[in-house]
């Protein structure tokens, strides 16, 4: 029975309602292993298409492109359709991503299959949102942040071990194994996923009226901001050019640097679920954030000033900014609670859309820095950018984080 036509007095069983969220959360860990998988197939894909940095960075922008250019109506859709259709729809269209840009045999091909892939995983996030904030919404800033543990273990997974497929069987086999994995969830969302019924006497809202709300509240621009600033770095260091940076920095082999730059989705991953926790018992929301801002900050900052600090230390700045930036869960929490229960969607929709873009926007700037610092050397077909390059490129992630910092400052506390 849809949601539509199940009587209003009927609720799901509740171990349906966790595996619906639980799959939602996967998707998210799914979503999160391709937005970072290019990370570990730079050498790969500059060699297999011979292109440089500032394309390649396209290349893997593009699924930040329409990622985030489709957040707002997600949310809308989500809010007017509900999360299981929407949900369901999108995990097959991104598992056909993954197998056309598997079977890419040019740049444009893999354009196509990149695009494919950022419009399926565009609904993952708000999926897992809505499920909670419609079913558990005492718990949504937890279980918020454990979905958004759920994404950083897929960006670990789409750092070390998926670059040690790739040295193993190469990028196309390893993508080809994904799209299986793509087609197994998409066949689970549909059968845990539910909607909740609207009430009878819940007037219906024209269909952009949750988005103009959101969009007028000034909140919800601040909690994007501070959502934009926290993200950044995460998406441009640990997306795609910390690896080739710390190879160039420590003498690095690749699967050792894609180990080392997931140790920030570690701190992520951790911090995530904690923040959200304490949050929720404390009821308190900007002081974590302020608090994280700076942290994320100058844990971005000294990774770039000191890049050959000795090992463990360099772990711990690495998993120190990542818990930092685990604050950007609160960016939703904020965009919710500041919004009506009919604009939440649309609200969380708006952060996603900015969070999202933030990597579409610093993965190709770096690229496009990178190139103008590019000093002309190669290695196996492949460009080579000199540490100086790096640091000079990277120094628009800690100013990211800093205009988080200042924007959280003038987020109320909801009462």
């Amino acid at each position: 029975m849809n949601a539509d036509t199940r009587p209003l007095h009927v609720k799901p069983p509740q171990a349906l309602l966790l595996a619906g969220w639980l799959f939602a959360s996967i998707f998210f860990l799914y979503a999160f292993v391709l937005r970072v998988s290019p990370s570990v197939m730079v050498d790969d894909l500059m060699r297999e298409f011979a292109v440089g940095g500032a394309i390649l960075g396209n290349l893997s922008a593009v699924y930040f492109y329409v990622y985030a250019s489709i957040q707002i109506p997600v949310g809308v859709a989500i809010d007017r359709l509900g999360a299981r259709r929407l949900a369901t729809g999108a995990a097959a269209i991104c598992t056909a991503g993954v197998m056309v840009f598997a079977g890419a045999e040019n740049i444009e091909i893999a354009y196509l299959g990149r695009f494919l892939i950022g419009l399926g995983c565009a609904c993952s996030f708000v999926a897992a949102l809505s499920v909670a904030a419609i079913w558990f919404p005492t718990r949504f800033a937890l279980l918020g942040g454990l979905a958004q543990a759920f994404g950083v273990l897929g960006g670990i997974l789409g750092q070390a071990p998926f670059g040690y497929a790739v040295e193993q069987v190469g990028w196309r086999d390893t993508n080809w194994a994904v799209a299986v994995g793509g087609a197994i969830l998409t066949v689970c969302l549909f059968l845990t996923v539910r909607d909740k019924a609207r009430a009878h006497d819940e007037p219906a809202r024209p269909l952009l009226e949750g988005l103009k709300r959101a969009l007028s509240n000034r909140q919800t621009w601040l909690a994007a901001i501070f959502g934009v600033g926290m993200t950044g770095s995460m998406l441009a260091f640990g997306g795609l050019w910390g690896v080739p940076f710390l190879i160039e920095a420590r003498g690095m082999a690749k699967p050792e640097a894609a180990a080392l730059a997931s140790v920030m989705f570690f701190g992520w991953g951790i911090g995530a679920p904690m923040i959200g926790w304490l949050s929720d018992k404390l009821g308190k929301r900007r002081r974590f954030m302020v608090a994280g801002g700076l942290l994320a900050t100058t844990g971005i900052s000294l990774v770039i000033l000191f890049p050959t600090m000795p090992l463990p230390m360099l772990q711990t700045v690495l998993a120190l900014q990542g818990f930092g930036s685990a604050t950007m869960v609160l960016s939703f929490a904020v965009a919710r609670e500041h919004n009506p229960i009919w604009a939440n969607s649309a609200a969380l929709g708006i952060i996603n859309s900015f969070v999202v873009g933030s990597g579409a926007v610093l993965q190709p700037f770096i690229g496009y820095l990178l190139d103008l610092g590019w000093d002309g050397r190669m290695a196996d077909g492949a460009r080579v950018y000199a540490l100086e390059t790096y640091g000079a490129a990277f120094v628009v992630l800690p100013l990211f984080c800093a205009a988080g910092v200042v924007a959280a400052c003038f987020i109320r506390q909801p009462r």
